[in-house]
């Protein structure tokens, strides 16, 4: 975690407008999570957010569920957020992915990936630290996902860069019961 507490606190529900509660129905069938009670301070922005964030996480988005969390899970880690990656690995071994698979992805594409795998982990280390992805790379996500696919895979990074930034940003804490990856320790 980059802040050991919050340069925001989490709203509590008494604390919460009319406006900021709207903001959060989508999210009242569980616990609401830190970075939802964070981002309602601005309502607007939360909401909109949501519904990017909603068609990331949808099967709109044509990367299956599993390929997806190699991205965000990359993403997040070479971002050292935290937050995020404590949430998708839980994710991310919903949708398949193995305990060994999620150490791996710290390790990076050349860590026993398969081809398919190891170029969307390219693809997330290029986006990282280029902001584009080069054309070895695109060709070779070519060969195993569609166009609308490796539109998707671009999409997803820039969302989770983007999530990663706000909540490194904003030091939102883990939720209750949730605890970090050493890995991710002192950043």
């Amino acid at each position: 975690m980059r802040l050991a507490k919050p340069r925001f606190e989490p709203l509590s529900d008494a604390e919460l407008t009319p406006e900021q509660e709207d903001a959060l129905k989508d999210f009242r069938a569980g616990p609401v999570l830190n970075i939802f009670r964070t981002l309602v301070r601005a309502p607007k922005a939360l909401t909109r957010f949501n519904a990017w964030g909603g068609y990331v996480l949808s099967r709109r988005n044509d990367l299956p569920a599993r390929e997806r969390e190699i991205v965000i899970l990359r993403t997040g880690y070479l971002c050292k957020s935290g937050y995020e990656w404590t949430q998708h690995v839980r994710i991310g071994l919903r949708e398949g992915l193995s305990e060994d698979e999620i150490a791996r992805l710290k390790q990076g594409a050349d860590a026993g990936w398969s081809a398919a795998d190891a170029a969307l982990i390219r693809a997330s280390d290029e986006l990282h630290a280029d902001q584009f992805i080069g054309e070895a790379t695109w060709s070779e996500l070519g060969r195993h996902f569609s166009d609308k696919q490796r539109m998707d895979v671009v999409f997803t990074a820039g969302q989770y860069t983007q999530v990663s930034m706000m909540l490194n940003t904003f030091g939102v804490q883990l939720d209750e019961g949730q605890t970090l990856d050493p890995d991710l320790k002192g950043f």
